[in-house]
């Protein structure tokens, strides 16, 4: 992907980690790649292949051993101080005492912003359709439903990077490809910038703009591959089953080759 810096917002540049132990564990290496602001990017991955990894230095959970990351042109911890960058888990972390709203509004109290948020808690449920949810506790809801609240908290705090790790991974078929297509609305009209991890090529295809395939563990960086196709996508119409078909071949060779 050519970078442009008055529009790149995530920059790795030669980034490799190594977690301590007897013996040491590598989880990625030489790790180079940029994303563009309001770009969509899936990373792909067999399990343990530093993925994650990616992540936790982006949120300034660990820092890289070697390499440098920015964001915004600032370090991760500044990005983070600027109150800029909101995380989506498998798990939705709702605390189980407080009521839908109560959820979303105490993230926007612990993560505020510079200006005006965007949206109220009852506009972020609104959009996700829990709005009849508002004084329900999360533990009536399904795990679905769950999800969308996560979802809902994570639109009403305004933040410009999104970092989506599997956040739909636990739930069944049938309410994963719903949420995916709901994502896929919300996501159009905000151009926030999304990191989403997952291990599901329709879903890669159905949101993202680029897909990146990391290798096993060390992790590096395969291959960096366009999806072409104009929102919204029709999972059913050929050109999106041709797009899945091909991708499958690219990550297939990619991986054999790794």
């Amino acid at each position: 992907m050519e970078k442009h810096p008055e529009s790149c917002l995530v920059d790795f540049c030669n980034v490799s980690h190594t977690y301590a132990g007897r013996p040491p564990r590598p989880a990625v290496r030489d790790i180079n790649f940029s994303v563009n602001r309001g770009e969509f990017v899936a990373i792909i991955g067999p399990s343990g292949c530093g993925k994650s990894t990616l992540f936790r230095i982006l949120a300034n959970l660990i820092q890289p051993a070697q390499g440098t990351v920015s964001i915004a042109g600032v370090s991760p911890a500044d990005f983070i101080s600027q109150r800029r960058l909101g995380w989506m888990a498998q798990q939705p972390a709702l605390l189980p005492w407080l009521t839908v709203k109560e959820n979303v509004a105490l993230a926007q109290r612990f993560h505020p912003v510079v200006s005006t948020p965007s949206m109220t808690p009852d506009e972020a449920l609104d959009m996700v359709g829990l709005r009849d949810a508002t004084n329900t506790l999360p533990e009536s809801l399904s795990g679905g439903m769950q999800q969308r609240l996560a979802l809902a908290r994570l639109l009403s705090l305004d933040v410009e990077l999104w970092l989506m790790d599997e956040p739909f991974a636990a739930l069944d078929e049938l309410t994963r490809t719903s949420l995916s297509h709901e994502l896929a609305v919300r996501w159009q009209p905000l151009q926030p910038t999304v990191l989403w991890i997952t291990h599901n090529i329709q879903e890669a295809v159905l949101l993202a703009d680029r897909i990146l395939v990391i290798s096993p563990a060390p992790g590096t960086l395969l291959a960096d591959i366009p999806v072409t196709l104009p929102h919204p996508r029709n999972p059913d119409s050929p050109d999106f089953l041709a797009q899945v078909s091909q991708l499958r071949k690219q990550l297939n060779g990619a991986l054999a080759h790794a």
